[in-house]
């Protein structure tokens, strides 16, 4: 079987729960072709990706899917570009708050998904899901952790995006949300359609 490592954060910003680790946790095993190897992240510029990357390194994967929150989103939005950008509007987890500064000093302006967005979007959509492709993971650690990945893996065989997911309804009352299962469901389609 083929190897993915999937991730999802940990909580931040004053949240209880971030939905991005808790779907991942939902998910089974093995999906299609592959065997997945799951592990929560800390939103912390730099680390987060050091973390992805050190374990990748341990596994070896074909595919790298991150998943974080988009609180306001109410699609699964997987995303098609990073950029070589960190401009955070609140701290992360260590208090760091970058502004207008780039993801790795001397790197191209942006980097593309290598996995099919597009696709993974589509398969998504037909089974009744709200999806749409984002051309924007934003500027905070979830753009960082994307472009890190990006450049590590660029011209490999190992193949990488990233999936932004909305709110839980138990995180909000007047934001967009959508059921945990749901979620799930959508990553497993997601999954699937590679």
């Amino acid at each position: 079987m083929k190897k993915l490592l999937i991730t999802g954060f940990e909580p931040f910003g004053g949240e209880k729960i971030n939905p991005s680790w808790e779907a991942v946790k939902l998910l089974p095993d093995e999906i299609g072709d592959f065997l997945l190897s799951k592990i929560e992240v800390p939103v912390v510029f730099g680390k987060t990706a050091e973390t992805v990357i050190e374990k990748a390194s341990e596994i070896n994967p074909d595919a790298i899917i991150c998943v974080g929150q988009a609180g306001g989103r109410n699609f699964v939005t997987p995303e098609m570009v990073a950029i070589n950008l960190r401009f955070a509007s609140i701290s992360d987890n260590e208090g760091n708050q970058p502004k207008d500064i780039p993801c790795i000093e001397g790197c191209e302006n942006a980097l593309f998904s290598t996995l099919p967005v597009r696709k993974m979007a589509e398969a998504v959509s037909a089974e009744g899901i709200p999806c749409s492709v984002s051309y924007s993971a934003g500027t905070y650690v979830c753009n960082d952790l994307l472009y890190h990945v990006l450049e590590h893996y660029k011209n490999t065989e190992t193949k990488a995006c990233f999936i932004h997911v909305p709110f839980i309804p138990e995180q909000t009352e007047d934001k967009p949300s959508l059921p945990l299962a749901t979620i799930a469901k959508a990553l497993e389609i997601a999954i699937e359609s590679i």
